[in-house]
């Protein structure tokens, strides 16, 4: 057992942060949202729709997409192939022309280099890229695991910023990330994990402020806000 009796809530229109210590369940309750993991009790529901046990597919057809660890773009190929694999499930070429005028304006560095190979892209650059791969299909919901995993400060950043942009342009967003500070600074809400189950939850800047809960989970007291984010 890794998860015991956990509830999360995603409102629609913000970001809710997962933070906590290594092993405390927080990107196995991704998996288990996306449908990569099957709960043995317990229920997921999207919209109101009770949609547990469904596989990757049909959790993706319910409106939840998921950006894995590490990055995911095919090198290979070029920013506009990697995007386009996102609408693999659209057949309507009107609204796939939609949603690719969506992203690149949402994601400018995603229309600038659309005939480029993704490779050449910076790391924080091929991150925008696979963001704009899951909001192809209008997900109600992003799950991104570790977005900042690997990158520089400044990509880190900017990897932020477009969080940010996502749940400004109407995406609710449930966020694993490893820079727990950072992740709160952006969070509207947040929710502490410890051995799979929710230690404290509450409006983002609360937690942050919490001198306890800075000491024992956000390595070390609390700070002010960064003034490089958004």
């Amino acid at each position: 057992m890794v998860l015991r009796g956990l509830t999360i809530e995603v409102p629609p229109g913000t970001v809710v942060c997962l933070v906590g210590p290594n092993g405390a369940g927080k990107s196995t309750v991704l998996k288990v949202a996306s449908g990569l993991l099957k709960p043995r009790s317990g229920r997921i529901v999207v919209d109101g729709q009770d949609v547990t046990g469904q596989g990757p597919q049909q959790m993706l057809a319910s409106g939840l997409a998921h950006v894995l660890q590490g990055h995911s773009v095919f090198k290979e190929m070029t920013v506009a192939e990697n995007v386009l694999l996102g609408a693999y499930t659209l057949r309507d070429k009107a609204v796939i022309a939609e949603r690719v005028a969506f992203v690149q304006e949402l994601f400018p560095i995603v229309g600038e280099r659309w005939k480029q190979l993704a490779g050449l892209l910076s790391g924080g650059q091929q991150k925008q890229v696979e963001f704009a791969r899951s909001l192809m299909v209008d997900p109600k919901v992003v799950l991104l695991d570790e977005p900042s995993m690997g990158l520089d400060p400044k990509s880190t950043a900017t990897v932020f910023e477009q969080v940010v942009r996502m749940r400004d342009a109407g995406t609710a967003v449930l966020l694993v990330e490893q820079n727990a500070r950072r992740a709160l600074e952006t969070a509207d809400l947040g929710c502490v994990l410890d051995l799979g189950r929710v230690h404290i939850s509450g409006p983002a800047p609360e937690l942050l402020a919490d001198p306890q809960l800075s000491e024992l989970y956000l390595g070390g007291r609390p700070s002010e806000p960064s003034t490089s984010g958004p």
